[in-house]
């Protein structure tokens, strides 16, 4: 069921996984299923195919990731970095998020799947301050539950001028997107496309592209507490 689901989205989608891919989306949702830390509320592998892994993909019909340094931030079970990496070997893929749990088992399965992926413990906020990260990276994904004008500050300063920050979010993030526009432009960006996009089984979902023009302001990004009390 897994690998049908995602050989047929690709399909639709106009590309083609790398041979041995699927097996390795099979490994991956085992791992979930089983691991003792509850990384994910979707269950059952055609949800976790849908849901999970081709929610992921669909961002390689967004941007070229081919050759490229991608950071995915607030990462969790490794989602969407580590599925594109499976299905574009030749990209970098950062895994970054604060829990040490999850990053833990996401070193594990890198291992287990022999996917070359870095996978960083800690915060974006105090990542960005660091020269071998700030504006370092070609691509920022998230698809955390923040705010987007929250999730701007912690993003933004990690994409090198010229770059790509990809927030996915709800379709109906409408408010959330006029509400984060000050941010962006503050930080440096510019939102270039809102693209809404339909996984298999007709759920819809949405991916807020947003192009990094100019270097982001030194002071950039505050400390997590003051982003949320008083966002840009």
């Amino acid at each position: 069921m897994l690998e049908e689901v995602l050989e047929k989205y690709c399909a639709d989608m106009g590309f083609s996984l790398p041979e041995g891919a699927c097996a390795l989306f099979r490994r991956y949702y085992e791992a979930l299923s089983s691991a003792p830390l509850n990384l994910t509320a979707v269950k059952g592998e055609e949800d976790t195919a849908r849901l999970h892994f081709a929610d992921s993909l669909a961002l390689l019909a967004m941007a070229e990731f081919a050759g490229k340094t991608v950071i995915d931030v607030g990462t969790g079970g490794g989602f969407p970095g580590l599925p594109l990496k499976i299905a574009v070997p030749g990209c970098d893929v950062t895994l970054l998020d604060s829990t040490g749990k999850k990053i833990a088992f996401l070193r594990d399965l890198c291992g287990e799947l022999a996917v070359s992926a870095r996978c960083v413990c800690g915060r974006a906020e105090d990542l960005a301050f660091d020269s071998r990260h700030r504006e370092a990276y070609d691509i920022v994904t998230s698809r955390a539950v923040a705010r987007l004008n929250v999730l701007t500050e912690l993003c933004l300063p990690l994409a090198r001028p010229g770059g790509l920050f990809i927030a996915m979010k709800s379709v109906g993030s409408d408010d959330e997107v006029d509400e984060a526009r000050p941010a962006v432009d503050k930080l440096g960006g510019r939102i270039r496309e809102i693209r809404d996009y339909q996984l298999p089984g007709g759920v819809t979902h949405r991916a807020v592209l947003v192009e990094k023009i100019s270097e982001t302001p030194s002071g950039y990004p505050r400390k997590y507490a003051k982003i949320v009390k008083n966002p840009l």
